[in-house]
């Protein structure tokens, strides 16, 4: 990225405060707004974490049977369309920035993804639910098939609703890919009260480097949980939208003790990756074991 006339940061930004505003498209009726915004900044990380969510939700399995998924801050359900069907990032994001689709009206639009997705079905037997504030791309990620059941309501500031307690009860993964720093340690707190096995409970979370997963993974410990970090290796998300968003980003990772280079300082947010499991699962298999083949090279 050409970093030319980028102002430097001299006082302490409070972290992630300078990201770019897509408020305006994450609660569309439809995605076509947030897929033709973000596709143009090679939004990639759900099809990058993609390996890896697969092969937890594999190695979680009880009894041959794949665990109930949790996607937190899953906005139009795209990561349940990956782990659930046969598509590609590309493939989604090519679909909805097609101005063939501009004529459709947004029920004709979920009627032809739900034909779309239904013809490509990879592991429809996997259950992966959504929780985000955004009701409208909740409502679209239900009605367009893509997850199985969607919670629109803010546990950084509330506690679950009896129909979000009642309807998470069986999670046994929960994943993220970006919502670390929109959400935190209320939210994941509040969600393990109502699990009914929270002692067994798996997570894969992707948190951008700018913030920190210490006081999430604290938390987790006190059920019996194990985090690890993934050493040696990010996941892009995207590019910067701006120069103020590659300034306070490099400014956010060197306040953590980070180094920008070849990561931040070439244009792109990159995000780590925390594995939690239960204490047998993790003295019974490796990190490494479980996570072979399924890392990107950095």
């Amino acid at each position: 990225m050409d970093t030319e006339g980028v102002l430097t940061i001299d006082d302490e930004a409070l972290i992630g405060s300078a990201k770019a505003d897509f408020t305006s498209i994450y609660d569309q009726a439809d995605p076509r707004a947030y897929f033709r915004t973000l596709g143009g900044l090679d939004y990639q990380i759900p099809q990058q974490s993609l390996p890896v969510l697969q092969a937890v939700l594999a190695a979680s399995q009880r009894d041959g049977r794949p665990r109930t998924v949790l996607d937190v801050c899953c906005s139009y359900g795209i990561n349940a369309a990956l782990l659930r069907y046969d598509v590609q990032l590309a493939e989604i994001r090519a679909r909805y920035a097609d101005p063939a689709s501009d004529d459709l009206s947004v029920e004709e639009l979920i009627e032809a993804d739900a034909r779309f997705y239904a013809e490509r079905r990879r592991s429809p037997d996997v259950p992966v639910l959504g929780l985000d504030i955004a009701e409208s791309a909740i409502d679209y990620a239900c009605r367009a098939g893509l997850i199985t059941g969607g919670f629109a309501e803010d546990l950084e500031s509330a506690d679950p609703s009896p129909v979000l307690a009642a309807g998470v009860r069986e999670v046994g993964l929960i994943i993220s890919t970006g919502g670390v720093g929109y959400v935190g340690h209320p939210t994941f707190d509040r969600l393990l009260q109502v699990v009914k096995s929270p002692e067994d409970l798996w997570l894969a979370v992707f948190v951008l480097r700018a913030f920190s997963y210490d006081d999430i993974a604290g938390m987790l410990a006190g059920y019996g949980l194990v985090t690890e970090h993934v050493p040696d290796v990010t996941f892009r998300q995207r590019r910067f939208a701006d120069r103020s968003e590659y300034d306070a980003a490099i400014h956010d990772v060197e306040l953590r003790g980070l180094d920008p280079a070849g990561k931040e300082a070439e244009g792109w947010y990159h995000a780590e990756c925390f594995i939690t499991r239960p204490a047998a699962a993790v003295a019974a298999t490796s990190l490494a074991e479980l996570l072979q083949g399924a890392l990107p090279e950095d």
